[in-house]
């Protein structure tokens, strides 16, 4: 694959390779990772570290039936993503999704796939689909093609059956044309909306190209009263008119090509440059920073976009340049994003290495619960709030500060509290961070200083200020010294098994903790 370089500031990394470059990697491209994992990353050079992010996985099995007994066609333990539907199951198929997805964000390898999953859920998003099945069917494609190729993507979702459902995409005929997707597919999803210069004309499309894709699109309706659940073209409800784009498109015109339109429809389409720049500037954002200076268009956005057009639209290549470029690591843009909720919710759990319970009844529970916290964050999987995604995405001038609110921030202080102190309960179970492990992991745990110095890379994506070290150590310490603590951890080390022992770090070690998780920082990313 190619990745021609033409501006310095896109140029790869080239200086010394530390965990904490490493660290930021894992955290933009990740939902977190753990000390180990930061180490092993390390040792590594940055071009290693993204290969391995990008390298292809095999896909995980379905999402099953765990416990709901009333199912006629899927027994517990067996899939319901290929199977028929009857009253009553949607809901228990439902949290059964809900769940897997999260669970795939717990899995232990650091990889970026989920990450991009979710990406591009933003992007082509769908909501309001009641029907599990359907949402299985997008989301299994959006990871499929996360890191494959955009133009393709492009072409599946067109006919995706959840996006022929939320877009109205089933109900365009012929007779009566619907101009929904058509228009997001413009403004959303390829070219991006321009500034107006007349009527109609938006730079990139015009109206005019708004009614005559509608008319290509025609023809293509949802099944899912047989198996397997499909989309699937009509030839009596398209409209086999030749169809005529506007001079934003070189007014090509479009001729009848029954099931194969959509697909030529979309290559002129990706023949205007702009779709690469709008795909290249919402990467930036998502992994980088949410502005985009003239300077970073130019010298960050506009060869991105080159070496996407170079690679006809796949993704690969991009990602590869950006995560390996100077840019991406300077100091300035490390920690300028605030956590999205899930961001927040599942890296502490992969932080700390914070597995889930080996019952899959329990684990169900657990990620159950997890997802309603998600909920309670206004960033619930399949439920965008608009067809433009996530606010705090797009939303001028806060943009990722909108996950930040009077409602918000207390619910994230809840969490951590519980995650470090009590347990975060799922009926008899309770996710509760060990930081025993963790300071077990440091290289002198028994020093004080050197203890907090190196935790405090899985809590702030920013080296701590001097004062704050001070508090921090503070904390720690309470009313001991420094060579008290040292003392206490080498009696824990000699004896582990002694619950007496253990507790007297493990109450220091919980305090200290928990205040590194209502910092500001531990906010960021």
């Amino acid at each position: 694959m190619s990745l021609f370089l033409p501006f310095l500031s896109l140029a790869p990394f080239s200086g010394d390779w530390t965990k904490q470059h490493s660290a930021h990697l894992l955290r933009r491209a990740t939902f977190g990772a753990s000390l180990d994992q930061i180490n092993d990353f390390t040792a590594k050079n940055v071009g290693q570290c993204v290969e391995e992010l990008m390298t292809d996985l095999p896909y995980p099995e379905p999402p099953v039936n765990i416990n709901y007994e009333n199912d006629p066609d899927v027994p517990v333990g067996e899939t319901w993503v290929d199977k028929a539907t009857s009253q009553g199951v949607n809901g228990y198929r439902r949290r059964s999704l809900n769940n897997w997805s999260l669970e795939l964000m717990l899995k232990n390898n650091p990889h970026i796939r989920e990450k991009m999953t979710l990406f591009w859920h933003n992007h082509f998003v769908i909501a309001d689909i009641n029907e599990p099945r359907v949402l299985y069917n997008y989301i299994v494609k959006l990871r499929r093609l996360s890191l494959a190729n955009f133009k393709e993507m492009a072409k599946e979702i067109t006919v995706d059956n959840g996006m022929l459902e939320y877009l109205n995409g089933r109900d365009n005929t012929r007779q009566a044309p619907n101009e929904n997707y058509a228009r997001e597919l413009l403004e959303l999803f390829t070219l991006g909306k321009g500034n107006s210069v007349g009527n109609g004309d938006y730079t990139t499309y015009t109206e005019t190209d708004i009614k005559e894709i509608a008319r290509v699109l025609t023809g293509w309706i949802d099944v899912r009263n047989t198996l397997p659940i499909r989309s699937e073209f009509r030839a009596a409800r398209h409209d086999t008119g030749t169809k005529t784009l506007s001079h934003r498109f070189n007014n090509v015109v479009i001729q009848n090509a029954g099931t194969e339109e959509y697909k030529n429809l979309i290559d002129i389409i990706f023949n205007r440059e702009e779709v690469a720049l709008f795909i290249c500037r919402k990467l930036y954002k998502w992994f980088v920073y949410h502005e985009i200076t003239a300077e970073i268009e130019n010298d960050i956005i506009v060869p991105l976009a080159a070496i996407f057009r170079q690679n006809n639209y796949e993704i690969k290549p991009v990602l590869s340049a950006l995560l390996q470029s100077e840019h991406f690591y300077d100091t300035c843009r490390v920690g300028g994003l605030v956590k999205n909720p899930i961001d927040f919710i599942m890296t502490p759990l992969n932080a700390f290495s914070l597995g889930l319970p080996e019952d899959a009844v329990v684990k169900d529970r657990a990620l159950g619960g997890l997802y309603g916290f998600t909920n309670v964050q206004q960033m619930a999987l399949f439920q965008a709030p608009s067809v433009a995604g996530w606010q705090a995405f797009y939303q001028a001038p806060l943009y990722n500060k909108l996950w930040l609110n009077s409602f918000t921030l207390p619910s994230r202080k809840l969490y951590t509290d519980a995650l470090s102190n009590t347990g975060v309960p799922f009926g008899n179970y309770r996710l509760l961070v060990d930081p025993v492990l963790i300071a077990e992991k440091c290289d002198n745990p028994e020093d004080a200083e050197k203890l907090i110095s190196q935790v405090s890379i899985l809590f702030s994506p920013m080296d701590y200020a001097t004062n704050q070290k001070t508090v921090l150590l503070e904390v720690l310490l309470g009313t001991d010294t420094r060579q008290q603590w040292t003392n206490k951890w080498n009696t824990y080390v000699a004896d582990p098994t002694n619950t007496t022992k253990k507790q007297a770090v493990l109450v220091k070690l919980r305090s200290v903790f928990t205040y590194m998780m209502r910092m500001p920082e531990f906010h960021l990313s």
